[in-house]
């Protein structure tokens, strides 16, 4: 199953709507991270979508979105600054919080960057921050102004083209820059550093990220992305940032304070998320999931449905099952995969069945399963396989049964 992408939308903190995107895994969610986009950009520039979707595809969920005034969202720009930067960052934090789990890593792009390293000792749950091309300081993004900042300055607005688009600048915005002290936050700044810097930015340039770096406590890392533009435009770029921050960030957002908070009971938690009609986050101990159902049937198909979670659980008990065995015994077979496909059919027509279900008149579900192992010595194995595959627990409790007890509240 693929990756999948969700519109989700909150409100920014001006008050206005702010458009997003969440890339979800396929798999088991390792952690939740929210991606900052440069200045002026959105949450659907080409870098950003493709570091997301990389990410998504190690494991990481990522929110990206756009803030106050740019791409999707809504406001006016010319009323925002860096300040409401770090707001709009600070309720999407709250967002995935409420509704999922709380960031435990930040990335941040260019002035993203420069947010995300300002706002980062304000989100406990953060364990780890990285950077694209990040400045060292809010204000580095007044040289884009070029012969308007007096005309912003005197007259209190201009008008500014920056990448094809005019944007209306305001002297608070100068004004906020020059108040954010961001190498101030980074030297207080206690949690894991990744700054990531092409030596050949022509934007922002790599004595900053050295600024960046040398402020910064331990532990930090540094990794210069050779020949990469600040935009990053190039895919082979953009996948290289996405597989170092992934392969960095993971010892330190494997364990983070909820799934901790988890591991203390042995209740596997299932909760909507609010997306879509059926979409549920599944926690088990430390281990995130989404379970769902296919689009065909109103779903996003963000996930296993609760059948192929079943069918799941059969298989992994039975290849476990077969491998204990083996082991003990010491047989070499190789590696052990399984196959598990369900269907339901009438009960009358399942020759296995007992009378009393046969008589019941409705249907009885089925499994089946392949088992295939890489070796086999002979039929007199593969039947003893077969045999212990059949004791397996969850094959047992599906044949069996179980008795649910149910309470609410």
């Amino acid at each position: 199953m693929n990756n999948t992408t969700q519109r989700v939308d909150f409100d920014g903190s001006h008050g206005s709507k702010l458009s997003a995107r969440l890339d979800i895994p396929a798999g088991a969610i390792k952690a939740y991270a929210i991606f900052a986009h440069c200045f002026t950009c959105s949450k659907d520039l080409h870098a950003t979508k493709r570091i997301s979707a990389e990410l998504a595809r190690q494991g990481i969920a990522v929110l990206r979105f756009d803030f106050t005034g740019l791409g999707n969202s809504k406001g006016d720009f010319a009323s925002t600054n860096f300040s409401s930067n770090r707001e709009d960052l600070i309720v999407a934090a709250n967002y995935l919080r409420e509704n999922f789990e709380a960031p435990s890593l930040l990335i941040g792009h260019s002035l993203g960057g420069a947010a995300v390293l300002s706002i980062a000792s304000e989100i406990p749950e953060v364990k780890a921050i990285a950077t694209v091309g990040a400045p060292s300081e809010a204000k580095h993004v007044v040289h884009n102004f070029g012969v308007k900042i007096d005309e912003i300055q005197n007259a209190g607005e201009a008008t500014v083209s920056l990448g094809g688009r005019d944007f209306s600048i305001r002297k608070q915005f100068l004004d906020d820059l020059e108040a954010n002290d961001v190498l101030e936050k980074v030297a207080k700044l206690k949690k894991p550093l990744l700054v990531l810097h092409s030596p050949v930015d022509q934007t922002v340039g790599v004595e900053i990220a050295t600024q960046i770096f040398v402020a910064a406590n331990h532990p930090k890392s540094f990794v210069s992305l050779d020949n990469a533009d600040h935009l990053v435009t190039n895919n082979q770029d953009a996948d290289f940032v996405a597989s170092i921050i992934s392969a960095w960030a993971i010892r330190y957002i494997s364990n983070n304070s909820q799934s901790d908070e988890a591991d203390t009971s042995n209740d596997v938690i299932i909760s909507e998320t609010g997306l879509g009609k059926f979409q549920n986050k599944i926690t088990a101990g430390k281990h995130q999931m989404l379970g769902d159902e296919p689009a065909s049937v109103g779903g996003l198909d963000s996930g296993p449905s609760p059948y192929d979670y079943r069918a799941a659980a059969l298989g992994t008990c039975t290849s476990m099952t077969i491998r204990m065995y083996a082991d003990f015994k010491k047989y070499d077979v190789g590696k052990i995969s399984v196959a598990v496909s369900h269907k339901k059919i009438h009960a009358a027509d399942c020759l296995e069945c007992t009378d009393d279900e046969r008589t019941g008149g409705g249907k009885i579900d089925v499994f089946e399963r392949k088992i295939e192992v890489e070796r086999l010595e002979n039929e007199e194995l593969a039947e003893k396989l077969l045999t212990i595959a059949d004791k397996c627990p969850v094959h047992k409790t599906l044949e069996k049964g179980a008795k649910v007890e149910t309470h609410i509240k």
